[in-house]
């Protein structure tokens, strides 16, 4: 080992650094993006008679399906590659790739795993989770709004606008990819070959603005289109059931053919411009109370002998005489069951009703709102035959009350807003680590005060960074990104993790103030499981070894080693980077909890074992992650441990209780390998620890001392 590391000083690291640099931008200009693999005979093979494949489109990369039918040949379907229509990265940075088929209406025939890279997928969970969530596509249509649940606990009913999917535990962010991978390529199929437009990206919408409002009377709304008026008589029912089993079974209609039928005002209530007007204050107040980001409320005022809430109508439930769709999708509008008084001026309804539509639909207000008041009437009375016409009437906001949609806008804003209280939890936690170590001094004051917060932050670190909101940071985060530059794609994968986005981001920002000690000591949870691995052994008196400093400097040298291996093979040889990210028990120990095959987490316990007795073992000498972390750290513009003239030249103290064994006998602190406890920080200040500090104080007449200078005892 000493040939292997002789001589390797800081700035062969930095020459070793600028290599992997330069080989990295010379990948990303010769590598060619991933293209799909299925050719025309194994897709036979998989799609045997009495099916026939055809032959590859010429314009899209899809294959059509078609199937014998006496004389005549029908389009069963389409098959294609999600990679060669929406090569969206997982979280190696390689995308997943996905067998998807639909027929021509837009219903999932089937989804298939051709290939994935996925860290949890692989000797993590398995496979086979994956495989089982995949197959739930099946029978699904695009013409519904596919959300992911977790498991029975995100259960519920699917219906002609909606379908929820169980997700998989432990792996939410991977099928969140997934979700978007499948839905993303088969919208764009739907709007190449079945013509119909529901491609739309339902992230990519616009936003109501809420910061603007002008008063406007009732009139002026209907004018202005912001209400919209259906009335219709008995006589004009009549004449949609004319030439139909339904004709003349209304009663009613044929005697008073010039009576009301309904007098109907659609409005769009959530939109401050509208909702104010047409709601009294407390109303309105009552009404944005209901809502959650995102959602839409609709304004439902009628009169006449026909109602939106027939007599069995249930509140709080989905109305069946009126419909909403947009772009040919139907979209789910629930009641909200709100009794609301309407603004003076106002005139007098029959039955007002607020209906909600939420975030998740995907309802662009920017684009036509197609409502559709179905009209039903039987014939019969056993088994009656129903005759079902429909009163259009639709409705568009105008350009001044919008954001527009932004080009940018994807699906990873919507995982934004569904974990914003968890965002909130830990940003609250890292503003806390912040203002901590900006006032060190005043936090490692008191020793014994200090040591329990260090635990409660540790501990925080752990169940809720770690276990709750598997804000993990890796190398697997590293070797994504490489992997996904060198093929031409964009890092917007990383997005679909908002706790490691935002773990990053405060990160890069704490590696020029502190070095890399800010996430090696204070937030991340297998380190935090590893100290508290140690105390745990001293508990048990168990023996605490020291390792020399000449081979203590060695052993540091090991994790260099290790990430160059991860980035150069994530650069040449991805099943490679597969196999070596595994030398992090990360994702065995946090991301999946020890359910795992036996010889990962027999690997990952022996690290904590071994760890109680050789202080932070696998962080000090083998994490390739703190090793890139330690490398970015030298970009730190501080050297923000308190030292006097006196650390090192006599005294040893902080030297020797460093259980890190980052202070030289000089006394110098060695940044790259400084976990930032602040042990050395509270002997700093401390009246009991610090020989030169009890020196000042004796001089001063204050206090006797007893100073031992070369203390071996450990903290």
């Amino acid at each position: 080992m000493r040939s292997a590391f002789q001589g390797l000083r800081v700035p062969c690291w930095r020459a070793l650094f600028a290599g992997l640099c330069l080989c990295l931008a010379a990948l990303y200009a010769a590598t060619p993006a991933q293209a799909g693999v299925l050719t025309h005979a194994e897709l036979v093979r998989r799609f045997p008679a009495p099916l026939i494949v055809g032959e590859r489109d010429t314009e899209l990369p899809v294959w059509p399906l078609f199937k014998q039918n006496a004389t005549a040949t029908e389009l069963v379907g389409y098959v294609f590659e999600s990679i060669d229509l929406a090569p969206i990265p997982g979280f190696a940075g390689v995308p997943l790739n996905l067998m998807v088929a639909i027929d021509p209406k837009g219903v999932f025939l089937g989804v298939q795993v051709l290939s994935q890279h996925e860290p949890v997928f692989l000797d993590g969970l398995g496979e086979a989770p994956l495989l089982q969530f995949v197959q739930q596509y099946k029978d699904l249509s695009l013409k519904q709004n596919i959300s992911i649940g977790q498991g029975a606990h995100g259960a519920a009913r699917n219906d002609a606008a909606n379908a929820r999917i169980d997700g998989v535990s432990k792996a939410t962010a991977s099928v969140r990819i997934i979700n978007q991978s499948v839905l993303a390529a088969a919208l764009k199929v739907s709007r190449k070959k079945l013509g119909f437009g529901a491609a739309r990206d339902p992230d990519q919408i616009a936003q109501v603005r809420s910061d603007i409002f002008a008063p406007r009377t009732w009139q002026q709304l209907c004018d202005d289109g912001l209400v919209q008026h259906l009335r219709v008589s008995n006589r004009m029912v009549e004449k949609l059931f004319a030439d139909s089993a339904g004709a003349g079974l209304d009663s009613t209609a044929l005697s008073q053919p010039d009576e009301l039928f309904i007098d109907l005002y659609l409005a769009y209530v959530s939109v401050p411009s509208i909702g104010r007007n047409l709601l009294n204050e407390a109303g309105w107040r009552k009404l944005q109370g209901r809502l959650e980001a995102g959602d839409h409320a609709l304004l439902v005022m009628s009169s006449g002998r026909y109602s939106i809430t027939g007599e069995d109508f249930v509140p709080g439930s989905v109305p069946e005489r009126l419909l909403l769709r947009q772009e040919k999708l139907p979209i789910d509008m629930r009641d909200l069951d709100l009794d609301l008084r309407l603004a003076q001026g106002i005139p007098a309804f029959d039955s007002v009703t607020v209906l909600r539509v939420i975030a998740q639909a995907g309802l662009d207000p920017a684009g036509s709102l197609d409502f559709a008041l179905p009209i039903t009437r039987s014939k019969g009375i056993v088994y009656p035959e129903r005759i079902t016409r429909e009163l259009p009437v639709s409705y568009r906001l105008p350009s001044d009350l919008l954001i527009p949609a932004q080009a940018s806008s994807k699906s990873w804003q919507g995982i934004w807003r569904a974990r914003q209280y968890e965002l909130a939890v830990l940003v609250a936690g890292l503003l806390m680590l912040a203002a901590a170590l900006l006032q060190q001094r005043r936090l490692a004051s008191d020793g014994r005060r200090f040591a329990w917060l260090r635990r409660i932050y540790l501990l925080y670190t752990v169940g809720f960074i770690g276990y709750y909101a598997q804000g993990q940071l890796s190398i697997v985060n590293l070797t994504g990104a490489i992997q996904a530059l060198l093929a031409g794609r964009s890092l917007e994968f990383l997005l679909f993790d908002p706790m490691t986005v935002m773990l990053w981001g405060f990160v890069l920002l704490s590696l020029p103030l502190w070095g890399r000690g800010t996430f090696c000591g204070w937030l991340c949870p297998f380190g935090a499981l590893q100290e508290f691995s140690h105390q745990l052994a001293r508990l048990l008196r168990l023996p605490q070894i020291r390792l020399r400093t000449r081979l203590d400097q060695q052993l540091k040298r090991i994790k260099y080693v290790l990430l160059a291996l991860i980035l150069g093979s994530a650069c040449i040889a991805n099943a490679w980077t597969d196999r070596l990210v595994e030398l992090e028990p990360f994702k065995t120990a946090i991301t999946l909890n020890f359910v795992r095959s036996l010889p990962y987490v027999l690997y990952a316990v022996a690290l904590l074992m071994l760890s109680g007795v050789i202080y932070k073992f696998y962080c000090r000498y083998l994490c390739p992650f703190g090793g890139a972390l330690a490398l970015l750290g030298k970009v730190r513009w501080l050297s923000w441990i308190p030292r006097r003239s006196e650390c090192g030249t006599p005294c040893q103290t902080c030297r020797h209780r460093c259980d890190y064994q980052a202070i030289s006998p000089t006394g110098h602190v060695d940044y790259d390998e400084c976990f930032q406890c602040m042990d050395c920080v509270v002997i700093y200040q401390s009246e009991q620890k610090c020989a030169p500090r009890m020196l000042e104080l004796k001089r001063a007449n204050v206090i006797p001392i007893h100073p031992v200078m070369n203390s071996g005892e450990s903290k």
